[in-house]
């Protein structure tokens, strides 16, 4: 059994949405050291397709997103192993990161620990209702690390603070209240959420969504001063170009077109 499935779906024109699945539902999705190098394999191919326009990232059945690392394999873990298992965490992440189109976290249900670091490296978070985050990390003897670094843009150091310290669960609705994810549905609107977003993002320019994306890990790292001049630049570059063109042309004549049908 693959412990990473990958459907990729053509749009035709509009290009290809990819919908990565961690498969291990058995485990709550849990992943070991074999689980994160699949996955991180899997996003990285599937970034490498010229018309990719979107990732989907999600778990196998109704209870888990990403459970978390495989407990009973890090038990057994020599100096080298523990090295290794961190260091593919972080590479899950940075695969997601670095991927040129939007990925979207669909949280099924429990999120934790390595989880919520890869639904944190995610662009955008719809979760259901049922779902459950945390870091207990420090419960097993461990500090939080990797990609837990990001939580305070998300949710502020108070929160993170409170997450990594105690290790507790929070439910979606306090998920949603901090900012940890985006959206809250029920668990059969959970689809219907995420093609929500997918849609809006086949719909604008697929240039000019990949420019985005970069120029978003640019303001990750940038001053504002100087994210605001790479804006200027992204800006600029795109102006003139056949995807603007196209876009503007048709936004101006259906607003042409309501104005002469209101006369």
């Amino acid at each position: 059994m693959s412990l990473i499935l990958v459907a990729v779906e053509d749009r035709g024109e509009a290009g290809t949405v990819a919908r990565v699945t961690v498969n291990n539902a058995a485990e709550r999705n849990a992943l070991g050291n074999a689980g994160k190098r699949e996955l991180a394999e899997a996003i990285e191919h599937v970034s490498a397709d010229p018309r990719l326009r979107a990732i989907v990232l999600t778990g196998a059945g109704d209870r888990s997103f990403i459970g978390g690392a495989n407990v009973t394999e890090m038990a057994t873990f020599t100096h080298g192993h523990a090295n290794e298992g961190p260091s593919l965490t972080h590479r899950v992440c940075e695969a997601i990161r670095r991927a040129p189109v939007p990925v979207i976290a669909r949280v099924n249900g429990y999120c934790f620990g390595a989880g919520l670091e890869i639904a944190a490296s995610c662009d955008m978070r719809a979760a259901a209702d049922t779902a459950r985050f945390g870091m207990p990390e420090v419960l097993f003897g461990l500090p939080s690390g990797m990609e837990a670094c990001l939580l305070p843009q998300l949710i502020g150091w108070g929160k993170t603070r409170e997450l990594v310290f105690t290790g507790r669960h929070i439910d979606a609705k306090e998920a949603a209240e901090c900012h940890l994810v985006e959206r809250v549905v029920a668990s059969d609107a959970l689809d219907a959420a995420v093609e929500d977003w997918v849609a809006a993002i086949v719909a604008a320019g697929p240039i000019a969504i990949r420019s985005q994306k970069e120029l978003i890990r640019d303001w990750e790292r940038m001053s504002i001063a100087d994210a605001v001049q790479q804006g200027v630049r992204a800006v600029a570059a795109a102006h003139g170009t056949d995807e603007t063109k196209r876009l503007m042309g048709a936004f101006v004549a259906k607003r042409n077109a309501k104005r002469e049908a209101k006369r």
